[in-house]
């Protein structure tokens, strides 16, 4: 089946949907980790308030905290220990830049602690929101359930995909009429970089910045573990490249009556 790739062409910024202004200080996430979290761990406590985790607090370059977010009994945070804004940052394409999407995918746990019980690949996605679809100035990942009107429009897509980026065959329920690109990844861990991927896609990285990028847990009929990636873009319609409403944060996916 024929498929057409959204655009990726770069849209004047005064035409482009503007978010909503913050309501607070757009670098407190920064200055909690930087401030609070970092120097914590380095002295051995632990936990490293008002973080759960930091790793490598000695190599910045290459760690992370896990923080956990005020939005959601189940929703947790992970940032990178140094100073990155968010997606449209060159330090996330450089060659060794650390795969902080599969260190989320890790911290996956905390939340699955949050609901005392372990829940299947499926049910979990991890969002990193565009730089006009956010109010902080740190990149920092969300891991929460996925809704599961979602999760079922993804079941639907998944024979379609395929190693290419495409655009999905279906406007995801709940998502407020964006339009998605995606991918699948093989494996059970998170063997790419998606923001990588996405760059390359894009072609030019400057275009990064209007962009969300989205993972979720997957598995094929066959049984092969993998992950759909998704992205969808800011736009002059209305869309502030936000994919926060892919999240459920009453995590119903993992209170079905066949989870036991």
């Amino acid at each position: 089946m024929a498929t057409v790739l959204l655009a990726a062409c770069s849209t004047p910024p005064e035409r482009m949907a503007k978010a909503a202004a913050p309501r607070e200080n757009p670098d407190i996430l920064w200055h909690f980790v930087h401030d609070q979290c970092t120097p914590a761990a380095s002295q051995g406590r632990y936990p490293p308030a008002p973080c759960v985790e930091v790793t490598s607090a000695q190599h910045p370059d290459r760690g992370y905290a896990v923080f956990k977010d005020r939005t959601g009994a189940h929703q947790y945070l992970v940032l990178p220990l140094a100073r990155i804004p968010g997606i449209e940052s060159p330090l996330l394409l450089r060659p060794d830049a650390p795969n902080y999407l599969a260190d989320a995918w890790t911290a996956r746990m905390y939340t699955e602690a949050a609901l005392h019980r372990t829940v299947p690949r499926e049910d979990i996605a991890l969002v990193v929101n565009s730089a006009h679809g956010r109010s902080q100035n740190q990149l920092h990942i969300h891991v929460d359930c996925v809704k599961p009107t979602v999760r079922a429009a993804l079941r639907q897509a998944l024979p379609q995909l395929t190693t290419r980026w495409t655009t999905l065959p279906m406007r995801l329920p709940d998502a407020q009429g964006d339009r998605y690109i995606a991918r699948w990844v093989g494996g059970a861990q998170l063997s790419i970089n998606p923001f990588k991927s996405l760059a390359q896609f894009l072609r030019d990285p400057a275009q990064m910045q209007w962009h969300s990028l989205v993972v979720v847990g997957a598995q094929r009929a066959d049984g092969q573990p993998g992950f759909v990636l998704l992205s969808t873009r800011a736009n002059a319609e209305g869309s502030h490249g936000n994919s926060d409403d892919l999240h459920d944060r009453s995590c119903a996916v993992a209170f079905e009556p066949d989870r036991g």
